[in-house]
C-alpha cells in the first residue's frame, strides 16, 4: 500500500535540537515491546519525577488526537536510538514536519512508515499560528504534490527523492521487501548452490 497522502491534527513542539534523548528517554530502552513506549514519549518535558504534569503541548486537551508533529530545526539529533521513531509512532503520531532531520533518525522513521518533510522556517511560523489558532484543523500531507494543505494554505515540502519514491512505491519497509521476494531469494539461493 503506498503512502501518497495522510491526514490529521498538528501539533507544535517547539525547540531546535530535539535529540533523541529527549524524545524518549534513556531509561525507557528497557521495554519488552516498543508498544509501551507511547506513554513515554517526551517524558521528562512532560512529566515531573513524580509524573505531575508540566502541562506540555502534547498533552493539552486541544491537541489530543493530533498525528502531525510540527518542530523545528535538526529534529531528532543525538545517539541513533531506534526507539525514538517508535515512541513517536506508538504514541498515536503519523508523521513529523521540521526544519531539518538528523539523518539516521530520519530512516528510523522512513522504516516505519513515519514521513519527515522538510519545510522552510517562514512556511513553518505560518502552519504552527494555523495549528495555535484552530487546533482542529487537518493537516494533509501530500507527497506526490510534495505539499502540505492546512487552512485552505498550502505550504511546500521537500523530502529526499529516493525516500519520496519509497513512500509512492510501499518500499520502505526493507523486511517487508525481504519477505515478499520469497521467490527470488530461493531462486538465487539455488543458482548459488545453497539450496
Amino acid at each position: 500500500m503506498s503512502l501518497s497522502k495522510l491526514a490529521g491534527k498538528g501539533v507544535y513542539v517547539q525547540g531546535n535540537d530535539i535529540d533523541t534523548d529527549r524524545i524518549i528517554p534513556a531509561r525507557y530502552l528497557k521495554c519488552v515491546t516498543f508498544d509501551e513506549l507511547g506513554p513515554s514519549l517526551f517524558y521528562d518535558v512532560r512529566f515531573e519525577s513524580d509524573g505531575t504534569s508540566k502541562d506540555h503541548v502534547l498533552d493539552a486537551h486541544q491537541h489530543e488526537g493530533a498525528e502531525i508533529l510540527i518542530s523545528d530545526d535538526n529534529f531528532g539529533c543525538g545517539s541513533s536510538r531506534e526507539h525514538a521513531p517508535q515512541a513517536i509512532q506508538k504514541f498515536g503520531l503519523k508523521a513529523v514536519i521540521a526544519g531539518s532531520f538528523a539523518e539516521i533518525f530520519q530512516g528510523n522513521c522512513t522504516t516505519l512508515g513515519i514521513p519527515c518533510v522538510v519545510m522552510d522556517e517562514a512556511n513553518r511560523v505560518k502552519l504552527t499560528a494555523d495549528v495555535e489558532k484552530h487546533p482542529e484543523s487537518e493537516i494533509i500531507i501530500d507527497l506526490e504534490g510534495m505539499q502540505v494543505i492546512c487552512a485552505n494554505a498550502i505550504y511546500p515540502i521537500l523530502m529526499k527523492e529516493s525516500t519520496r519514491e519509497a513512500f509512492l512505491t510501499s518500499t520502505f519497509d526493507p523486511l517487508d521487501n525481504l519477505l515478499g521476494a520469497k521467490t527470488e531469494i530461493h531462486s538465487t539461493a539455488k543458482k548459488l548452490g545453497y539450496a
